[in-house]
């Protein structure tokens, strides 16, 4: 599916149904490309099906209700002889080889198209897995080749080996692969079970070792496996829920077992007849599993939306709930927790509306949805309440501690059932130490493995934490080091800067160190927790643990850590649904509350999101709606708003932020008169040009590109409104004079400009900083004064002239005032391209006496 995305880069990736749980691991662990869910796909809009390693409808999921379509253009690429019932394409790429992974490496090699060595890494994968590491015989001369292609092009044969299982035998990997290809899904009562079947002349030992194998590799709760072998037939059945009792289901067939294990041997029978028979069976024998209308709580204590926060805290106190549906009529509207509303009456919002402050994108379930699918929800999004809603109305609840219960009875259950299939199961915790070992320069992973054992000395525990381990997710490097520790970070920081030989600066205010090497920098704090004395001021600090730590930062995807001791080294730390943020590539808050402690957030989540390519959450844009009507902007320091904005200029696109900060009602924090309209798109993309060209001349001089953008932010606003502007912004004195001066002469400039003089425009831009000179070129809408100021900034401030004071004496000249007059002179015509060499000037200076 990677290489096809490769060939028909416009279309989505999508399972049609589940996947083996290495692939699960690897698409975790290496996020090779965006993969869609069935769900976000609206089937009616799709005009192309490429279908890849298979030709089977029943093995396309939902999709091949498509293929009645008239209008459905189908392309087929797969490396199986086609059988009876197969689906037919416009296209069909059939090719007989071991793996269909080889017919695209083939293709991608003709076209050009060559893969990243993650993409080799997948596609040998592909071959390797088909072929049985190319020894089974199917294997042909072209998968050899295609594979030494993939080596060329950076396949990892190391991660390649690490997802490979090597255990099965051909004769087994062939029944598996019949097991596979006849397999029947059915969800009954909730409950996903598969049968499949195959049929060996000879008899064949360890079928349980392939239901094993299958359970492993699919999504499923319970297999049935039939295998037709020397005139009988074997059933073996495993099931890992309480609700599907195989012993029951074979005891139909004079077998027997254990409900989770068991199995039976019919002699002389049809294997259709049975799988028939058996099918028949299941329908009757699943019990139904719980759903949520089975525990959930009802009636639900709810409050409507403006209702205020002080009535929404005596509610809690009085019914000793700690979360209240929020109900705007009879319709549900989000939730609101006692920790939330503990915070909004600390800073003073007692009066405020409860929907305000609401969670309103928090999940919700219906009434019959399965507990194990609420079970996941509420693990995986940390979410401690789940509302039930039907057709938009709160008929109940289930809370962690209804979940509990159910959790815990279904345990009870567990223990009573004897197990009898013990099984080892690879371990599934997050480790990165292979990542930090790749991605980061071995001296920076040296220091941190010395970070984890200095910690462990001191009984401390050391995590990497912030943009560095953000941004190794995201497969970008990122090398600012920041190590939080919980313990004393100064201690810890002063023996490792002894041992690493470099000097340590400390704050003992604040509980931080940074560590300065021949390097890099390394930022060392103490695990803090802090508060908010009052709406955007500045926290209060106190030493925590890495969960709280982590807690106060700004957005999800910035909550992430990475466990430096050494016995832990590596694990990832995600407390609060970081990686999940990251792979729907979603800017999340961490509570409600966040833009009232610091509104800075909200400017600063939109500079993630315009500098990742993120979204934000429909959330977060309520929040930022509730601070602006609630004023909180008036209390942020101007000089925290200056630095964001020059962040947010120097990390992203200018044009799409500032667009993005209008649209939100941001701007006019800045001033009320600030409009993203078209005059101002227009400057702003000016100084995009301008300083994109003033790049390609590859100069050693640095421009202050924040400075610029500012300054075309401001450039539409009356003067008094600059000052206005600036006041609010509170940049540094002296960048505040050179704005308000920068921008009267640039317009000054621009209306004496010359028409066609080199002398005059010298004249006119010599004393300006560049910052000012760019400025005004980006200004100008005249393309003969961009050009003039261009040809100033390339020639003609560079050029001097040839003789100086010295050479004036040596030609008898007497110093004095005549000097500067005669070097101006000099200089004038030079500009004017009438003196090429030193005999010009020479020959110039006589004559002009």
């Amino acid at each position: 599916m990677i290489a096809a995305k490769k060939l028909y880069p416009d279309a989505e990736i999508v399972f049609p149904g589940s996947q083996e749980k290495k692939l699960r691991d690897f698409i975790e662990a290496f996020r090779p490309i965006e993969i869609k869910r069935i769900k976000d796909i609206d089937l009616s809009k799709v005009k192309r099906l490429i279908i890849v390693d298979t030709k089977m409808p029943d093995r396309i999921g939902p999709f091949a209700q498509l293929l009645s379509k008239r209008n459905i253009k189908v392309h087929i690429y797969d490396h199986h002889p086609f059988n009876k019932g197969d689906i037919r394409g416009e296209v069909e790429k059939i090719e007989n080889v071991g793996a269909t992974a080889t017919i695209f490496t083939e293709i991608l090699k003709q076209r050009r198209l060559h893969p990243t060595p993650i993409e080799a890494t997948i596609l040998a994968l592909g071959i390797y897995e088909e072929t049985g590491s190319l020894l089974f015989p199917s294997t042909t001369e072209r998968d050899l080749l295609a594979v030494a292609y993939l080596l060329k092009r950076g396949a990892n044969l190391n991660i390649a080996s690490s997802f490979l299982k090597m255990e099965l035998t051909m004769e087994e990997f062939d029944i598996l692969n019949e097991l596979i290809q006849s397999s029947k899904e059915m969800v009954i009562k909730g409950i996903r079970v598969k049968v499949a079947k195959a049929s060996r002349e000879h008899y064949f030992g360890d079928a349980a070792h392939l239901a094993h194998r299958m359970m492993d590799m699919e999504d499923i709760d319970a297999v049935f496996v039939l295998l037709r072998m020397e005139g009988k037939i074997l059933i073996v059945a495993r099931s890992k829920v309480p609700e599907l009792d195989v012993s029951k289901v074979l005891k139909e067939f004079g077998g027997g077992g254990h409900p989770t294990a068991s199995s039976a041997t019919i002699k002389e029978a049809s294997i259709e007849l049975i799988e028939e028979r058996l099918i028949d069976l299941l329908n009757f024998s699943v019990k139904p599993g719980k759903v949520a209308f089975d525990i959930m709580t009802r009636p639900v204590i709810s409050i409507q939306s403006d209702v205020s926060i002080k009535e929404a805290a005596a509610m809690m106190t009085r019914y000793g709930v700690n979360v209240l549906p929020v109900l705007k009529g009879d319709k549900y509207a989000g939730l609101i927790s006692r920790e939330i509303v503990e915070k909004a009456l600390y800073h003073g919002f007692a009066k405020s509306k409860s929907l305000d402050f609401a969670t309103t994108d928090a999940i919700t379930v219906g009434p019959y949805t399965p507990i194990r699918e609420i079970e996941t929800l509420m693990i995986e999004q940390n979410q401690r309440f789940m509302p039930i809603v039907e057709n938009g109305k709160i008929v109940g609840a289930i809370t962690r501690t209804d979940l509990l219960r159910t959790l815990y009875e279904e345990f009870l259950r567990r223990r009573r059932i004897e197990e009898t299939v013990t099984r080892e199961k690879p371990a599934i915790g997050r480790n990165l130490s292979s990542w930090l070992r790749e991605r980061f320069p071995s001296s920076i992973c040296n220091i941190l493995k010395l970070s984890g054992e200095i910690a462990k000395e001191l009984g401390f525990n050391a995590y990497l934490v912030g943009g560095s381990v953000r941004d190794l997710l995201r497969g970008e490097e990122n090398l600012d080091i920041d190590i939080v520790i919980e313990g004393d970070g100064i201690s810890f920081a002063r023996l490792l800067g002894e041992r690493l030989n470099a000097k340590v600066r400390t704050h003992q205010k604040f509980g931080t160190a940074q560590i300065i090497t021949d390097e890099l920098k390394l930022d060392i704090a103490t695990a803090r927790t802090e508060y908010y004395e009052s709406p955007a001021a500045l926290p209060k600090v106190e030493t925590s643990s890495i969960k709280k730590d982590l807690y106060r930062r700004d957005f999800t995807i910035n909550t992430l850590a990475i466990k430096l001791n050494p016995k832990d080294f590596g694990l990832l730390i995600d407390f609060f649904g970081g990686q999940r943020d990251l792979r729907e590539k979603t800017i999340r808050v961490l509570h409600n509350l966040s833009f009232v402690e610091d509104p800075t957030r909200a400017f600063r989540a939109i500079r993630f999101a315009e500098r990742f390519g993120f979204k934000i959450s429909k959330h977060i844009e309520n929040l930022i709606k509730s601070a602006i009507e609630m004023n909180l902007f008036d209390r942020l320091s101007g000089h925290r708003l200056y630095e964001e904005l020059l962040l947010a200029f120097n990390e992203t696109e200018p044009i799409k932020t500032l667009k993005r900060l209008s649209d939100s009602g941001l701007l006019k924090v800045i001033h009320p008169k600030l409009v993203f309209n078209e005059e101002l798109e227009s400057t702003l993309k000016s100084m995009q040009e301008t300083l994109s060209w003033f790049d390609l001349l590859f100069l050693k001089e640095k421009t202050d590109r924040g400075i610029l953008y500012l300054m075309a932010l401001l450039s539409g606003l009356k003067d008094e409104d600059v000052k206005v502007a600036l006041e609010r912004l509170s940049p540094p004195p002296k960048m505040k004079d050179m704005i308000i001066k920068g921008m009267h002469q640039a317009r000054n400039v621009l209306r004496k400009f010359p028409a066609d003089d080199p002398v005059e425009i010298n004249k006119l831009l010599g004393n300006l900083k560049l910052e000012i000179i760019l400025f005004t070129m980006a200004l100008s809408k005249d393309m003969g004064k961009k050009k003039a100021i261009s040809h100033y900034l390339t020639e003609l401030r560079n050029v001097k002239t040839i003789l100086k004071g010295d050479d004036l004496k040596k030609m008898g000249i007497q110093p004095g005032p005549i000097y500067s007059k005669i070097l101006k002179r000099l200089l004038e015509e030079k500009l004017r391209g009438k003196l090429k060499s030193r005999e010009d000037e020479e020959r110039f200076v006589r004559v002009m006496l």
